[in-house]
């Protein structure tokens, strides 16, 4: 399994302090938080982003991320531009996928669950489409927020399935799992290779109404079953990528790369006992 750091995790660093802090903590991938590229590149070129990975030893897992693709409406041409854009970006420095993210909307609770699959099943496949020709894959992730429309691993994997393209996969994020109520069980049935991203985070001890992206915590000190979810992950074959995703302001306060080996140190303690780590 290939352990990246997330940009997620560092939100008020740069994208360069991030690639750095990636390298000497010991990681080989990053995965990218997309707001620090588009700002990278308001002064950088394509060449030169690449040559940050390059040079620094740091493979891209992944481009976070293409968000609320679904029930756009009017707004959707947005969402097909924004696409082709990160495709082309992401071509640029061999990131092989983006991970994409469901809508809120206000008519979820009208809606019978029929219409929320084809409506994402129509989307995927469009995204797909555009994403195809820059050899790049989507990785649908599902939201455990009660706004989403997506909200667990068997209903993005549902999806997952009836879009049918070779290019589109699926994230499973730990808090997002623990947070929309989600089914150990669930794992179970998902095909790894359809599996493209696992993020790895932990969950402050509370209510889950409470839960938000705020409440993360480092792998392992929260009350997430970590440990079951990753036997469970291993039982089906993953053994792809996994990268630390926490949205913690407490930790953006502190030194970027204690973060970074803090959050290494800690994921190793969680997935040693399932998964050989590069």
């Amino acid at each position: 399994m290939l352990l990246g750091f997330h940009g997620a995790t560092t939100m008020t660093s740069d994208l360069e302090t991030d690639v750095r802090v990636s390298r000497e903590a010991g990681y080989k991938g990053l995965e990218l938080w997309a707001d620090k590229v588009y700002k990278y590149l308001e002064t950088h070129s394509l060449e030169e982003l690449n040559a940050l990975f390059v040079d620094n030893g740091i493979a891209p897992m992944s481009l976070n991320a293409l968000v609320f693709v679904g029930f756009r409406g009017d707004e959707y041409p947005e969402v097909q531009a924004r696409c082709k854009m990160m495709c082309e970006i992401a071509q640029a420095i061999n990131c092989p996928m983006l991970v994409t993210v469901p809508s809120p909307t206000e008519t979820r609770w009208q809606l019978p669950w029929s219409d929320v699959v084809a409506e994402y099943v129509t989307v995927l496949r469009d995204l797909a489409s555009i994403a195809a020709p820059h050899d790049v894959k989507l990785s649908f992730e599902f939201l455990g927020f009660g706004w989403c429309t997506v909200r667990t691993p068997r209903g993005a994997w549902e999806i997952v399935q009836a879009v049918d393209r070779p290019n589109v996969g699926m994230t499973v994020d730990c808090a997002h799992l623990f947070a929309g109520g989600g089914l150990l069980e669930e794992l179970e049935v998902l095909d790894p290779k359809k599996v493209f991203a696992f993020h790895l985070d932990d969950l402050e001890d509370t209510c889950k109404e409470a839960i938000t992206d705020y409440t993360r915590l480092y792998p392992g000190i929260g009350v997430i079953p970590l440990d079951e979810i990753c036997r469970r992950m291993s039982a089906i074959g993953y053994d792809d990528t996994c990268s630390i995703e926490l949205f913690q302001p407490a930790y953006w306060e502190l030194d970027p790369l204690e973060v970074a080996r803090n959050c290494r140190e800690s994921a190793l303690k969680v997935l040693a006992p399932h998964f050989s780590i590069e």
